[in-house]
């Protein structure tokens, strides 16, 4: 059933958000400063490209202060919109009962888009 939605998934979107967050975690690593930044974009684009069946987990130094910090830089530079979107993708396809594991991907993608640093990524 993972492997179904999966690939309605990629069909449907996953594909293009995954392509998005590849360039902008490419052009976010031409800078020193960017890298880490860079690295986050790519665990969403992990998340994008096969979401069903991937688990978010905290790492053991989320409660870091240099994590903490982060994910302040990056609420403050682009997370809060990025997770918006993914918050109004879910709510969007929860209207109907098909799009409702679909929506529940979004709410998981908008979870980690909010505060990437210190979590990890596992299909």
């Amino acid at each position: 059933m993972k492997l179904l939605g999966n690939i309605i998934w990629l069909l449907f979107g996953g594909i293009i958000t995954c392509v998005e967050y590849l360039v902008a975690s490419v052009l976010l690593m031409i800078t020193i400063i960017g890298i880490p930044f860079g690295i986050q974009t790519l665990k969403l684009s992990i998340l994008a490209l096969w979401p069903f069946g991937s688990q978010v987990t905290d790492e053991g130094n989320s409660g870091g202060c240099l994590s903490v910090l982060m994910n302040v830089i990056w609420i403050f530079v682009g997370g809060f919109w990025i997770c918006l979107t993914h918050l109004g993708f879910g709510l969007l396809l929860c209207i109907t009962i098909i799009g409702i594991p679909f929506g529940r991907q979004h709410f998981k993608m908008a979870a980690l888009a909010l505060a990437p640093f210190g979590k990890s990524v596992h299909n």
